[in-house]
C-alpha cells in the first residue's frame, strides 16, 4: 500500500523547485467496513431508453449514484471527464445530493478535466459556488499529455464507483453504460489514493516517488459466490505503484485465453493519433484467434469514420475473429446530441476473468490519459458480463463489420 502524500502534494510551490526532493507518499484515510453482507462488487447499468437492452436484475446508476452520495457522511470525491446537467434529466437528482451532501457537512472535492471545461462549465460552476464544494480542474496534458478520462468516486474512503458513465445526464438515458459499485477496502484504497495524487496535481504539485506495491488480488464476493479483485489503472509513468498498469494485464489476460475473448468498447484502434502503431492489444487478440480461440469484439458505430474503420475491416475475419458495430436509433424525442451510442468498456474472458474500467482501446488511453478499473478473477461475476455481452451482441442493433463497405461515420454532433 501506499504512505502519506498528501501534504507535499499541497505545497505546489515547493514541489516546483526542481530541486526538491522526492515527495513522501500520502495514504488516503483508512476506509470504513462495508455493510455486514454488502457485495464487495455490483454490476450496475445505464439503458438508452426505447431500447430493449435493460436487465432487470442489474439496478441503474440513476438509482445507484444518488444512493451512495446520499450516504456520504464525512467526505465525497468524485473525479470525473467533465459533468453536463439538463433541468430535469436523472442527472439532477444526483447534483442535488450532491449538493445536500455538502449541505449537512459532509467534505465534498470536485475534479474536472480542464479541457472540457469551456465545453460544460455550468453545472461545474453551479456545485462549486455552494459552500462545502471545492473544484479543482487538472490539465492533464501539462503533466501526462492526455486528458482526465477516470469516471469514479469514493465515498466515505468506504465504498466507490467506477465505469463507463461520464456525469452527463445523457450517460444516465440516451447511452448505454456499464459501471461497478466497489465496496472492497483495498480497491476503493487505490482509488482514493489516485484522486489524492491527481487533486494534488491540479494544484501544481508532482507525483511522488513509487511507493510500496498495491498488491492484489484481494477477496471480494457477488452474487453467485467468491471472486479475486485487483486495481487496473493507467497512465504508465503516472502511478503510485507501477504494477497496476493496466496494459500488460489486459494483454496477459488475452494471452491466457483457452476458449473465448469478448470485448466491448466505444472506440478500438491499433494505430495512434499520431500515426503510430499501437500493436500491444491487436497482436494479443490475434495471437489468440490463431490458437483456436473464439475472438468477438462489440464497438460503436461512431468507429465508423475514416481512420478507425479500415483497422475494424482489417480485423474481422470470421469465424475465429468477429468484429460487430451497434448502432442504437434515434430517440422518438428528437436528436440528441453526442448520444444514443454504446459506450460500455470490459472484457470477458473464457467465461472466468474479467476487466471492466473507463478506457477506450487506443494507445493514449494507456499511455498518456488518467482511467481507472480493475481484472476479477471468477466465473460469478465474469458470467454476468458474458450475458451482458451476449444480449448486445445478438441484439437487432449489433451487425457485423463488411470488409467491402464504404462507411459513412454518423453525425454525433448533430451540426452540418
Amino acid at each position: 500500500m501506499s504512505r502519506p502524500w498528501l501534504s507535499a502534494l499541497l505545497l505546489p510551490l515547493v514541489l516546483s523547485l526542481a530541486c526538491a526532493a522526492p515527495a513522501p507518499a500520502v495514504r488516503a484515510p483508512a476506509p470504513e467496513s462495508a455493510p455486514v453482507g454488502a457485495p464487495g462488487l455490483v454490476l450496475v447499468e445505464s439503458v438508452p431508453v426505447e431500447t430493449t437492452l435493460d436487465h432487470a436484475d442489474i439496478p441503474d446508476a440513476k438509482d445507484v449514484w444518488p444512493e451512495m452520495v446520499n450516504g456520504a457522511t464525512r467526505t465525497l470525491d468524485i473525479s470525473e471527464f467533465y459533468v453536463s446537467n439538463e433541468p430535469g434529466s436523472r442527472l439532477e437528482p444526483v447534483i442535488q445530493a450532491i449538493e445536500a451532501a455538502a449541505d449537512r457537512g459532509v467534505k465534498v472535492r470536485l475534479l474536472a478535466e480542464e479541457k472540457f471545461y469551456k465545453t460544460y462549465p455550468e453545472t461545474l460552476e453551479r456545485l462549486a459556488k455552494r459552500p462545502g464544494i471545492e473544484l479543482r480542474r487538472l490539465d492533464t496534458a501539462k503533466s501526462m499529455g492526455g486528458v482526465q478520462h477516470a469516471k469514479y468516486f469514493v465515498v466515505d474512503g468506504r465504498e466507490a464507483y467506477l465505469g463507463s458513465q461520464n456525469m452527463d445526464w445523457r450517460s444516465l438515458e440516451h447511452i448505454q453504460e456499464l459501471g461497478l459499485r466497489i465496496r472492497v477496502p483495498e480497491v476503493v484504497r487505490a482509488l482514493a489514493d489516485v484522486f489524492e495524487l491527481d487533486w494534488g496535481l491540479a494544484a501544481g504539485g508532482k507525483a511522488p516517488a513509487t511507493v510500496t506495491a498495491v498488491g492484489g488480488p484481494f477477496p471480494a464476493h457477488v452474487s453467485g459466490g467468491p471472486v479475486r479483485v485487483t486495481p487496473a489503472l493507467s497512465p504508465q509513468g503516472w502511478l503510485l505503484d507501477p504494477g497496476t498498469w493496466d496494459l500488460p494485464k489486459l494483454v496477459k489476460l488475452i494471452d491466457g485465453a483457452k476458449r473465448s475473448v469478448r470485448v466491448q468498447l466505444l472506440t478500438y484502434r491499433a494505430r495512434g493519433r499520431d500515426g503510430s502503431t499501437f500493436p500491444e492489444l491487436e497482436e494479443a487478440l490475434k495471437r489468440a484467434s490463431a490458437r483456436g480461440v473464439k475472438v468477438e469484439l462489440l464497438v460503436a458505430d461512431w468507429g465508423k469514420r475514416k481512420g478507425t474503420i479500415e483497422g475494424l475491416q482489417a480485423l474481422h475475419a470470421p469465424p475465429g475473429l468477429t468484429v460487430k458495430l451497434v448502432t442504437i436509433p434515434q430517440w422518438s424525442g428528437g436528436f440528441v446530441p453526442f448520444a444514443r451510442v454504446v459506450h460500455a468498456k470490459y472484457m470477458v474472458v473464457d467465461g472466468e476473468q474479467a476487466w471492466l474500467g473507463t478506457s477506450n482501446w487506443e494507445r493514449d488511453y494507456f499511455t498518456q490519459s488518467r482511467n481507472v478499473g480493475v481484472i476479477v478473477e471468477g466465473a460469478p461475476f465474469a458470467s454476468q458480463l458474458e450475458r451482458f455481452f451476449s444480449d448486445t451482441w445478438s441484439s437487432p442493433y449489433a451487425a457485423e463489420v463488411d470488409p467491402k463497405a464504404t462507411y459513412t461515420a454518423p453525425n454525433i454532433s448533430g451540426t452540418p
